[in-house]
């Protein structure tokens, strides 16, 4: 049966969000092929208690991989555990196009020679061949790609927040495998972690995100941004880069072609221009709102609403009725 085998991310003991759209990606692309979708759960012990949460998206079976070398990332451990469940036959080989995946996707290619289509915003299997878009040239052309392979699985990493985690519930069953060797012993140890501001929302789980450039004028005027994520309750902060190398911001919180790619259900663009390096990094979002008092401005050409106006009137009243509205709510 040509079945879909697809990695569920952990990080610090919780289920990324990534995780859950790649789950519902290998039930949408299993589907097509006839077959089962099936997801590696691998972590420190305790990890197994988000099974259920991959069957609500789609899963068929859980594989679940418990061991203390797992709780940081280790990608050789985590390599071998995969391209091992992956010769007992699949189609295709999932992997979310995070930071992660982006290191762990290739890997595994290469452990199992077999071919790899990267960073894909769709998929979809006809006729034997897997056809999928990459955004290349900074987003500014979207190129479309077959690959047809019959004597090793394609392995493909998913752009985050390209797929949608959709409610697909299944009774999931959960077979609980050991770990390829000793992930302990791996030639590469991760010996410290340094964690961003627990408190902020991370860009890449927000799924909305108010973004300010130069528009902005100077670093005290970033409270209209910060005063408009609030207003949403479930907001994260962003930057273009010309605000992060002026020291506004910090640069972990720059969207862009050198920074972060996000594709969040709302994103709000607050002063910022359009540069096709900063639109590299969010035009994938679901709704793109832009507020600038330049009606040329390049952003507009990519958003699906446009205001155009002074953004120290605008971007007040604008928090003033989301408060209004979720106050009444």
């Amino acid at each position: 049966m040509p079945n879909v085998l697809g990695y569920a991310e952990v990080r610090g003991g919780e289920l990324r969000k990534i995780a859950l759209e790649t789950t519902s990606a290998a039930r949408a692309l299993a589907d097509s092929l006839g077959g089962e979708a099936h997801l590696v759960l691998a972590g420190a012990p305790g990890a197994a208690a988000h099974a259920g949460a991959l069957g609500e998206h789609g899963a068929d079976v859980v594989i679940v991989t418990e061991h203390a070398g797992l709780a940081p990332y280790n990608p050789e451990a985590l390599t071998a555990l995969i391209a091992d469940r992956a010769r007992s036959g699949y189609a295709a080989i999932l992997v979310g196009a995070s930071a992660r995946g982006r290191d762990l996707a290739p890997r595994v290619a290469g452990r199992l020679k077999a071919a790899m289509l990267s960073d894909v915003t769709t998929l979809a299997y006809e006729g034997g061949t897997y056809i999928a878009t990459h955004p290349t040239y900074a987003g500014k052309v979207h190129a479309t790609i077959h690959l047809t392979t019959s004597d090793a699985p394609a392995v493909i990493s998913l752009r985050a927040g390209a797929f949608s985690a959709v409610s697909m519930p299944r009774s999931a069953r959960v077979e609980t495998v050991a770990a390829v060797g000793d992930p302990n012993a791996a030639r590469v140890q991760v010996t410290e972690t340094t964690s961003a501001d627990s408190r902020k929302l991370d860009l890449a789980e927000a799924p909305v995100i108010v973004s300010g450039g130069r528009g902005l004028k100077a670093p005290e005027n970033f409270k209209l941004v910060e005063e408009l994520a609030a207003a949403f309750g479930n907001a994260a902060v962003g930057a273009t880069r010309a605000v992060t190398d002026d020291g506004w911001r910090p640069h972990s919180d720059q969207i862009g072609q050198t920074g972060r790619q996000v594709s969040p259900d709302l994103y709000v663009a607050v002063g910022i221009s359009g540069a096709i390096q900063h639109i590299a990094g969010m035009r994938s979002a679901r709704t793109i709102v832009a507020i600038n008092k330049d009606p040329e401005a390049p952003i507009f050409k990519v958003a699906d609403y446009g205001i155009v106006g002074d953004v120290f009137e605008v971007v007040p009243a604008l928090t003033a009725a989301i408060r209004e509205l979720r106050a009444k709510a």
